[in-house]
């Protein structure tokens, strides 16, 4: 490696972060870690790199969250310095690499970074690291954080430097730094240019259940043509930004605006662009070039800078990831834009003197858009964050200085994905199949089904489908197979890149079988992939089908895929509308799997058992084999005694005890002991639903044996199984506890009413006609004097009269006015004035006296 050092003065020349190089200067010498903020177009990317390499003898290596950012960074450095790109200055991303010996300043992707760590955890031969852009926390970016200041703890001579255009500085220079001290913060900040902001809403809905409206992006499209021509006529030289969601909006805008105005080189920039036209555009266009209007995605936010704009037509919408966790699926969602998103793209509008913003929406919609992005950790799914955590050595990133722990939700889900893959133990630890899986630069999911589907279909049709599921090609009409086609001919702007990809996976599966020309195995490789997303078509409408997965989520499927039986789906994403047929969601890439290919994918989660169930009081069983929850037949049989005895169980613990008939006799002695159990506690039963139903197996064994044999619940006997419940030799005093009936003075054996489960705080009633407690003055108490009962005194109709608990009083009150009330309506039977002398009875006065 040459020890020249760059040429700083030269390379910083009309760059405003030049005036913040001693400040940061001043910082390195006091430490290893710092946060460099500064507005983009300051010159941050392309002055710190070779400021850190002239003060290094080793390797600066600098992150950029966008392939076509590290591309554009590194051109731009070895252009200022004068040297062949790949020499002083290179770069390295997926699929591609620009570097040599000589070479002092990498730009590397945090991806590319992430799995160099895990061949070289020391990082030998790098002697700084500077994340860039990590205000977009990117998923990457956010582990890298985490990954270095472990790795900074065993190397203190390792540089490390966050840099952002917006960031919670204090809070990623506590991260970065160590626990006694954060990292300093270099701030440079320069006076910005005049920003006028212009508002043009749209009179029709920008988004629906489909997604972007076709009327939204008519009304951006004229919006920006019109703009642009009126700054055309101010400055013929300036160019125009309009940021749009994602690359189906860029080329619907870019297309209106080419058949509105032919005045301007209407270009497109996304990430699916070969390398060579994303470029091209970054790189800015001659003098006597056409001015242009530049339709791109957030890849020009704050990554990367495209010169000459001076006016920026907002959408104000933006693509995220985003988890579906009832689903289990995770995809990219059309969402309202951040307020700190739509600042920094109005800032592109002022890199270089006054410019203008237009945004088409109204104030008040901006004004209540949320101010900062989620963190890409936050919703995303976490399978490959997860493995290389436990390759790492940290599984679930225990003991690393995130920014953001990882979600607990969606971790579970990812460390269940690495368990049915087999990449980590049962403590969380990486296995050799998940170590092999990670340096496979894709999801693991698609790792794995590489390595397993190139020896059935080929190794290079499993590239071929690994490279376009993981490389966000568009799949159109949801059929990967077509897709397939299509790449291979060239057809596509996604070609070349998808090409370059599969070379590149082919060379890791290098001992499987050779090209195999056929489609036939698409489904096979996606299913090995995702065999929870295998799925039968089970309803057809004229517009699509509605197919159940293996996961139990259904999706709704329209085109030529809506006819076949069964599916491999690559990607299924939340939606409403026709496009979801009813189901909430729909399948946005799939391909035809036979279902001999669908019992070698999901072995795992075929099952054949007997299911029983008990339904109106007795036992059903059918034989199911199912994949997943997917039913594949279905036939009557008769249940064992095992499987009826546990369908009765399961229905218990669903239904609780409200399924059996209750007798009087059987609630009643439920009622009996649920007392003792409330005043005495043990040895007496708890007879709550609950503490029935933990108890089975102790009091109604044999009930269940009866209805696992086909018993009619009905006919059960509930006091018998009751009964077995009873303590000995405590059952011995039941009678005397909590007798079934209480004598009264009249001779008369009346029953005891005992309090029902959903009223524990009532007491023992005794309803008696009043005559027949002539004379009685102390009131009976059950439990052993602890509970006293309730009389309901009733006419000689029957009627309540009163009630009381108390009887002494009641002779020496209340009787009085209750005499003089029914005497006269019941003149037949006794109302003595003196209750205490009277002789109790249950007959009328004449019958009394016979």
């Amino acid at each position: 490696m040459t020890s020249a050092a760059f040429d700083l003065a030269a390379i910083g020349a009309g760059l405003s972060f030049a005036s913040a190089i001693d400040e940061l200067q001043a910082a390195l010498d006091t430490s290893a870690s710092v946060v460099v903020s500064a507005p983009p177009g300051t010159g941050k990317t392309t002055l710190v790199p070779p400021l850190l390499a002239t003060r290094s003898p080793r390797r600066v290596i600098v992150t950029q969250p966008r392939r076509v950012a590290a591309r554009a960074a590194a051109r731009r450095l070895a252009q200022l310095d004068g040297s062949p790109l790949g020499t002083r200055v290179g770069f390295t991303v997926r699929g591609e690499r620009v570097v040599s010996r000589e070479t002092q300043v990498e730009f590397v992707t945090a991806g590319v970074l992430l799995r160099r760590l895990l061949d070289d955890p020391d990082l030998a031969g790098v002697d700084a690291v500077i994340i860039d852009e990590v205000h977009e926390r990117a998923l990457e970016t956010d582990l890298l954080i985490g990954l270095l200041s472990e790795v900074r703890e065993l190397r203190d001579d390792l540089v490390l430097i966050a840099m952002s255009a917006t960031l919670d500085a204090e809070r990623i220079a506590a991260v970065i730094g160590t626990d006694d001290e954060p990292a300093p913060i270099v701030d440079h900040r320069v006076p910005a240019y005049p920003l006028t902001e212009r508002w043009a809403p749209s009179p029709a809905p920008r988004l629906d259940e489909r997604g972007v409206t076709w009327a939204f992006l008519d009304h951006v499209a004229r919006t920006a043509a019109s703009a642009a021509l009126d700054l055309h006529r101010d400055d013929p030289t300036a160019d125009v930004l309009v940021f749009a969601p994602g690359a189906r909006e860029v080329s619907e805008i870019a297309r209106r605006i080419r058949d509105t105005t032919d005045v301007f080189d209407v270009r497109e920039l996304h990430g699916r662009m070969p390398a060579a036209e994303q470029d091209a555009v970054i790189r800015g266009r001659r003098p006597a070039e056409e001015p242009r209007i530049i339709v791109t995605t957030s890849l020009a936010e704050s990554s990367l800078t495209v010169p000459g704009v001076r006016l920026v037509v907002d959408t104000c919408l933006a693509r995220t990831p985003q988890r579906d966790a009832g689903r289990g699926m995770t995809g990219l969602v059309t969402t309202v834009a951040s307020r700190s998103s739509s600042v920094q793209r109005a800032g592109r509008a002022t890199r270089q003197g006054a410019g203008t913003v237009v945004r088409c929406v109204d104030e008040r919609t901006y004004a209540t858009a949320p101010a900062r992005p989620t963190p890409e950790i936050a919703s995303t799914d976490l399978a490959d964050a997860a493995l290389l955590l436990a390759c790492w050595g940290a599984p679930e990133g225990k003991g690393l200085r995130l920014i953001d722990p990882l979600p607990s939700e969606s971790l579970a889900d990812a460390l269940t994905v690495l368990h049915g893959l087999g990449a980590i133990d049962d403590d969380g630890r990486a296995t050799p199949e998940g170590r092999a899986l990670a340096r496979i630069p894709t999801d693991p999911r698609l790792a794995r089904a590489l390595r397993d589907g190139s020896p059935v279909v080929g190794s290079r049709l499993a590239a071929e489908v690994v490279a376009l599921l993981g490389g966000d090609v568009r799949t159109a009409d949801s059929d990967v197979a077509q897709a397939l086609i299509a790449l291979r001919g060239g057809r596509t702007p996604d070609s070349r890149r998808w090409r370059s990809d599969v070379d590149r996976l082919e060379r890791m599966t290098a001992s499987a079988p050779g090209v195999r020309s056929d489609l036939d195995g698409v489904g096979l490789v996606i299913a090995l992939a995702f065999p929870e997303r295998i799925a039968r078509r089970v309803d057809s409408t004229a517009s699509g089908a509605t197919f159940l997965l293996a996961s139990g989520t259904r999706a709704g499927v329209s085109g030529s895929l809506a006819a076949v039986e069964w599916l491999a789906i690559a990607d299924v994403t939340r939606a409403s509308g026709r496009a979801a047929a009813g189901s909430g969601a729909v399948v946005r890439s799939a391909a035809m799997l036979t279902e001999e290919q669908m019992e070698r994918a999901a072995s795992h989660l075929l099952t054949d058992r007997v299911e029983a169930e008990f339904v109106g009081g007795r036992i059903q069983a059918r034989r199911e084999r199912r994949v997943g929850a997917i039913l594949r037949s279905s036939a009557p049989v008769r249940a064992s005694a095992d499987e009826g005895r546990d369908a009765v169980r399961r229905t218990l613990q669903r239904d609780g005890l409200s399924m059996f008939a209750w007798s009087a006799s059987a609630v009643e002695l439920r009622g009996r002991l649920a007392l003792l159990h409330r005043e005495l506690g043990a040895p007496w039963p708890d007879v709550s639903d609950a503490g029935l139903l933990s108890a089975l197996d102790s009091w109604l064994a044999p009930e269940l044996d009866a209805l696992a044999s086909g018993t009619p619940a009905a006919r059960l006997d509930l006091t018998s199984a009751l009964r077995r419940l009873l303590p000995w030799p405590e059952a011995g005093r039941l009678d005397e506890l909590v007798p079934e009936r209480l004598e009264v003075p009249s001779g008369s054996r009346v029953r005891i009413v005992y309090p029902t489960l959903d009223d524990p705080d009532a007491r023992p009633v005794v309803a008696v006609k009043l005559q027949e407690c002539f004379g009685w003055a102390e009131t009976p108490r059950l439990v052993d004097g602890r509970v006293p009962v309730l009389f309901h005194l009733l006419s000689p109709a029957g009627r309540p009269l009163a009630v009381t608990d108390d009887l002494t009083s009641f002779w020496s009150g209340p009787y009085a006015q209750v005499r003089a009330e029914m005497r006269g309506r019941y003149p037949k039977h006794p109302w003595p004035e003196d209750p205490w002398a009277a002789a109790p009875t249950r007959h009328t006065k004449n019958r009394a006296a016979r």
